[in-house]
């Protein structure tokens, strides 16, 4: 189960650190006005979500099902773990929504300046934030 654990947590963190960094390319992206930094961009915001964030998320998920599966009926008698879920929930439709950023950067097609999405970047500080807690301080 420890094993399992680790590996549940560095997938989580490979996870966030696509969700904190992508956005911080549709800061720049938003930004570009040259053609080779729009390219360049519309690159690295693929292979990141496609690469590195996606399958990180696909495993952070897996991993933490296999992690409940172990002891359903305990973890699903704790208020945490609710909250945890209804938090994790939010966050994939953040990653989500973030894909489908994606996909306005590479149609061009983007409205949005990039104070948007400096706050938009913040989001995901609040919800690792608390999921951190909640699954270690498990206050509830």
């Amino acid at each position: 189960m420890l094993w399992v654990k680790a590996f549940h947590v560095i997938a989580m963190v490979c996870w966030f650190a696509g969700l904190f960094y992508l956005p911080r390319l549709f800061v720049y992206h938003s930004g570009a006005t040259d053609t080779a930094s729009v390219e360049r961009f519309k690159i690295m915001e693929r292979k990141l979500y496609r690469g590195i964030t996606t399958p990180s998320m696909v495993a952070t998920v897996l991993l933490g099902i296999w992690l409940i599966s172990y002891h359903p009926s305990a973890y699903f008698s704790q208020g945490w773990l609710h909250v945890k879920l209804v938090l994790v929930a939010i966050l994939l439709a953040y990653h989500f929504y973030c894909g489908y950023l994606v996909r306005v950067f590479r149609d061009d097609a983007n409205r949005r300046g990039h104070i948007f999405y400096r706050w938009f970047n913040e989001f995901p500080v609040l919800i690792l934030t608390a999921v951190v807690i909640l699954a270690i301080v498990k206050p509830f």
